[in-house]
């Protein structure tokens, strides 16, 4: 690291005093120049594991809303399945959580994100109707409530179609990406056969049921269909989108979109690093990210977390039915982003990386070839504590923030 180099990041390190949720947000202030022009910030995660990234970004929040009108949080979670904890947050229906459980994804069934769901409820008990924050899930995986919701609206809105869930559509309630089932492509057909049906049948059964009633079916089977595209590919494929892996980005992103059109105000992404990067997610997939790059241009900022040592919370090896535990590991070696963060700053602190393009020292370092952690749900047994991800800072993130410490997630009961 030249002189040059670490002196920008001694002097641009914004320091995190606190992450209490409770805590002021004074040392926030810098974010709202740093953030000023953003439509959509996607706010990632080094694991899925760490309670410290829950509370920083539960923190962030929290200043987005109150300081710059931030009216939405995208989750990376089930589309269908987040309606549940939407419907919570905006008019208090059901209990935060049995929604969270709901999701169907250990990950976000934590203390700290119950915490981030009673915020946004308390919030929305006494905010007027343009600054309601809204809870949208993005992930096209587990369409069960869609597919419960259709079973009840079908037999009325279309009757000739309901039988359709009695086949492979059917099927895809906990559908998961690559999945590749026998009859996936016929599930893919059918569905999409429903949504024509749908569209093209509107006002004729808009009259009859009226338009709510058809918005709410529609969107559901929308969101069967994109569940249905992704679980019936392999994970990936010889072309830049036709994997599964690709195509759950590329919705994900359009889902984002969609979001941000109808929203009053800017939109707060939260999903692991590789997914809010704005390069590739799985070495030679785009990533979400970068659909947004290409979407909004500088309005898109990819925030990378990233974590100094301690422990976080993953699925051991490539089960997915053994329960998450706990994962030590120590402090990531001296090639490493991480570590060149630590020896300028050890202490927690964000780092706006578009402030130092101008200076050649700095641009050089965003250009070389770094190297980060990057673990998802599930991690090797042993080798995880040697994993290292290749990552070109310059193409891949805004900003980053640093938690020197991290402790595992508490999961819910």
């Amino acid at each position: 690291m030249t002189d040059e180099l670490q002196q920008w990041l001694k002097e641009n390190a914004l320091p995190l005093k606190s992450l209490d949720v409770e805590a002021s947000d004074d040392d926030l202030q810098p974010l709202l120049h740093v953030l000023k022009d953003v439509r959509v910030l996607g706010m990632g995660e080094a694991t899925h594991g760490t309670a410290e990234f829950f509370r920083l970004k539960h923190r962030l929040l929290r200043f987005l809303v109150r300081e710059m009108g931030f009216t939405a949080l995208a989750m990376e979670a089930s589309a269908s399945a987040a309606q549940a904890v939407d419907d919570y947050v905006v008019n208090g229906t059901g209990n935060a959580a049995d929604a969270l459980a709901g999701l169907g994804f250990w990950t976000w069934r934590t203390h700290d994100m119950l915490a981030v769901v009673e915020w946004m409820r308390e919030h929305n008990r006494t905010a007027p109707p343009e600054r309601v924050v809204r809870f949208v899930g993005i992930d096209p995986q587990r369409c069960a409530h869609s597919l419960a919701v259709l079973r009840e609206l079908l037999p009325t809105v279309a009757p000739e179609q309901a039988g359709i869930l009695d086949g492979p559509v059917g099927a895809l309630a906990d559908a998961k990406p690559g999945a590749g089932a026998a009859d996936g492509k016929q599930a893919l057909d059918e569905a999409r056969e429903l949504l024509r049906f749908l569209e093209e049948h509107r006002t004729e059964i808009a009259g009859r049921v009226g338009e709510k009633t058809v918005a709410r079916a529609l969107a559901h089977v929308r969101a069967v269909v994109a569940v249905a595209d992704v679980a019936h590919r392999p994970l990936r494929a010889d072309t830049r989108e036709a994997g599964a892996l690709a195509t759950r980005d590329r919705y994900m992103a359009e889902a984002v979109i969609s979001l941000e059109e109808r929203s009053a105000g800017s939109i707060a992404v939260w999903a692991h690093n590789g997914h809010v990067s704005t390069d590739h997610y799985a070495a030679d997939v785009p990533a979400m990210g970068q659909h947004l790059r290409e979407q909004y241009g500088e309005r898109y900022y990819a925030l990378g977390l990233l974590f100094g040592e301690g422990a976080f919370r993953a699925r051991p090896g490539n089960s997915a039915t053994r329960p998450p535990r706990k994962h030590r590991i120590s402090a990531a070696g001296p090639r490493s982003v991480e570590a060149r963060l630590a020896a300028v700053n050890p202490e927690d602190h964000l780092v706006d990386l578009r402030a130092g393009r101008a200076l050649p020292a700095v641009q050089q370092w965003l250009d070389g070839g770094q190297f980060v952690r990057s673990f998802g749900a599930a991690v090797p047994r042993v080798t995880y504590r040697f994993h290292m991800t290749p990552t070109v800072l310059g193409r891949t993130f805004d900003g980053l923030a640093y938690v020197a410490s991290s402790t595992p997630s508490e999961l819910l009961p």
